[in-house]
């Protein structure tokens, strides 16, 4: 029988964003290809530390701690530019560290982005900018992680923060708010168009899995605190916050926590909040939070066009 991929919320991850590669990146750039491999076969026993990545993959795979094996809600699956020499160290430190990752491909130099539909991921994250954007020009729902955020907390909760525009939305609203140059037009709009659903953005199904999960475990245990928390926290605020709650009813998603902050610096919440991840499209909004949350990177719409030209 085949594995129930299908009936998990499947995450596809780096090596470089797991684990801290940039010592043997350095290799690899300054002395080449085959310099590298016998570099990583003498390393094979070194356990590598911890990358960007890793705090949230932990947490994430402690979803599947009351669950029989193989039946937990959580899974988490390796796409490697390395070549599979280079994986048996990968897969050594994840063994070492305990975390329960089983399914990989090694692609040797390759982009992996092909393969993230292949393993029904809702998200992939790489430290990797560019295989990122390819494949969030594909329309797949990526991110380049940023920052590491903190390590382990003593509240044993997965939280995950998302930016709204641009990440669980389009950025319809963000393309008229820069083609007017106007935050009363931009209001208006948004005003007419309060009962009409945005279309989704590229982390729409990711939020609406862990949403969905955390309302499973309330009305579970009702008593029990989740083991999940989600936030919107968007730079929206009233009257345009009208559309943001519609668009959620429409796409039949519930959330506890939405943050309308109206321009205030978003650290602010984060500091309070915590997230395990928080994911925005705008890098200048990510400045502030990387030194308290793994950060990432969004590459979507026109607020990457500039910089980004596609």
């Amino acid at each position: 029988m085949p594995y129930p991929l299908e009936s998990k919320i499947v995450i596809a991850v780096s090596a470089s964003a797991l684990f801290d590669l940039s010592e043997s990146d350095a290799v690899f750039k300054a002395q080449g290809e085959e310099t590298y491999r016998e570099w990583m076969r003498d390393k094979t026993e070194e356990r590598l530390e911890p990358g960007n990545a890793f705090w949230f993959v932990k947490r994430f795979l402690s979803l599947n701690r009351d669950y029989p094996e193989g039946q937990g809600p959580a899974e988490v699956v390796l796409l490697s530019r390395n070549d599979p020499e280079a994986g048996i160290r990968v897969f050594r430190s994840i063994r070492d560290y305990g975390l329960g990752i089983v399914r990989a491909a090694f692609l040797d130099g390759r982009s992996p982005y092909p393969y993230i539909s292949a393993f029904g991921a809702s998200l992939f994250l790489s430290a990797n900018a560019a295989d990122v954007r390819e494949a969030v020009d594909a329309g797949l729902p990526a991110g380049q992680i940023v920052s590491s955020g903190f390590g382990e907390d003593e509240e044993g909760e997965l939280r995950v923060a998302f930016d709204f525009d641009g990440v669980i939305a389009d950025d319809e609203a963000e393309k008229l708010y820069r083609s007017s140059g106007s935050l009363g037009e931009f209001t208006q709009s948004e005003l007419r168009n309060a009962g009409r659903p945005l279309d989704p953005g590229p982390m729409k199904d990711f939020f609406a899995k862990l949403a969905a999960l955390q309302l499973h475990q309330r009305e579970k245990d009702p008593g029990a605190s989740t083991a999940v928390r989600t936030a919107i926290i968007t730079a929206r605020n009233a009257p345009a916050h009208e559309r943001v709650i519609n668009s959620l009813q429409n796409w039949g998603i519930f959330i506890d926590e939405v943050f309308f902050l109206g321009g205030i610096e978003k650290r602010r919440i984060l500091e309070v909040f915590k997230p395990h991840l928080f994911f925005d499209d705008q890098e200048s909004h990510l400045e502030g939070a990387l030194p308290v949350a793994a950060c990432v990177h969004v590459p979507f719409g026109i607020a990457n066009l500039v910089k980004n030209p596609r």
